[in-house]
């Protein structure tokens, strides 16, 4: 790991609360430090997701924000106990990944996983997990609060077009329909990705 942008230490050291945007690709999000393993124009952090980020303390960050980069993580489960340990316990983790029906996601040769409805709920206490189904929680110690989860489907074509928006609606009025739609119709209409609102149980 290595800060290539000073002024990240710099807000450590003053207290601030820090921004990143994990796996940016160089493309970071405005008012984020831009986090990647490569070297690229804009990174602020240079950094392997599969291993610890230690230079940055506990309690530090006020935002974690990462699109379509934990799906290339191998280590998984350490990468989301090091999102919760530098996450203030008021933070806010917006997380958007390919949902297991992208068909495209299966092109990339670097992806290694696939996320559905219930995948965070794997870090939920027991009794905080929808009645309609619980998941294991005993393979980590690591709890977050789920806040929100969205389903998003893809707008690039004429049956996109004409389709998406109300099977966007539909699909996530509640997580039963949610459900409902990755049990019986996920292989009929794809989704393109799929975006979790959390934030740490400390």
């Amino acid at each position: 790991m290595q800060v290539l942008n000073p002024q990240v230490l710099a807000d450590i050291a003053e207290g601030k609360a820090i921004k990143l945007d994990l796996g940016s690709g160089g493309h970071g999000r405005e008012g984020f430090y831009s986090v990647d393993h490569l070297d690229l124009k804009g990174v602020d952090i240079m950094a392997n997701l599969n291993q610890p980020l230690n230079l940055l303390p506990d309690n530090s960050v006020a935002h974690i924000y990462s699109r379509h980069a934990l799906e290339h993580i191998e280590q998984f489960l350490p990468l989301m106990r090091e999102i919760h340990r530098m996450t203030r316990p008021d933070g806010i983790i917006e997380i958007i990944v390919p949902h297991f029906s992208n068909v495209y996601g299966y092109s990339d040769p670097t992806h290694v996983r696939f996320f559905g409805l219930y995948t965070m709920y794997y870090f939920v206490p027991q009794e905080d997990q929808p009645k309609n189904r619980k998941v294991p929680a005993f393979y980590t110690d690591t709890r977050f609060k789920i806040n929100a989860i969205k389903i998003e489907f893809y707008r690039s074509g004429l049956i996109d077009k004409l389709f998406a928006r109300l099977i966007t609606k539909i699909v996530n009025q509640n997580i039963h329909w949610q459900d409902f739609y990755e049990r019986r119709l996920c292989h009929l209409f794809h989704a393109r990705q799929i975006r979790y609102l959390m934030q740490p149980i400390k």
